[in-house]
């Protein structure tokens, strides 16, 4: 390619160029946009004011209300074995198995919370105590990190009531004894 050629290419795009610069401001010449932003070009419709945090809380509360015991009995092992799928990346569930990035599951209810040996527990969780209750571990699984603050566990929890009583009702039966239902 001669240097004459590169010459016809760069005027092509110096011409391209300056003619769509012309377009533009030809443009704005003829059509004569005002940008006026105290025109109201809409209807105002006045809304009472209600705060998203209210609604949220009403919602969050409706979910917590129902109690867990009343909905163990009627809840569904095959239903829990499934939910138990986004538990099973982090957790074992069989007597014996090792634990993988969070505890073996088996025998959780009625169980001393952090007392898996072998497992490193975060220090909310091993300071906190008790059992994982019915009630205490549906309150853990519905906000993890809310429920005890600084838990290692990376979950953000089930929001629906009836899946936290139908896993709860799986894990109950990943024992030897299960406990009876309250």
């Amino acid at each position: 390619m001669s240097g004459f050629e590169i010459n016809k290419i760069l005027a092509s795009i110096l011409v391209a160029i300056i003619i769509f610069v012309i377009i533009g401001f030809v443009g704005n010449f003829i059509a004569k946009i005002n940008y006026n932003e105290s025109l109201v070009k809409a209807y105002k419709i006045d809304l009472p004011e209600t705060s998203t945090d209210s609604t949220m809380q009403k919602t969050t509360d409706n979910e917590m209300d129902e109690s867990i015991s009343s909905l163990l009995a009627s809840a569904s092992l095959a239903k829990g074995e499934k939910i138990f799928n986004k538990c099973g990346a982090c957790h074992n569930y069989k007597k014996g198995s090792k634990s993988k990035i969070g505890p073996n599951l088996w025998d959780l209810i009625n169980r001393q919370k952090a007392s898996v040996s072998g497992f490193a527990y975060s220090k909310a969780l091993s300071e906190y105590g008790g059992k994982w209750t019915f009630e205490e571990l549906d309150e853990f699984l519905y906000k993890p990190k809310e429920y005890i603050s600084g838990t290692k566990m990376i979950f953000l929890g089930l929001n629906n009531v009836r899946d936290r009583a139908n896993l709860m009702l799986w894990l109950r039966q990943q024992s030897d004894n299960p406990i009876p239902l309250p």
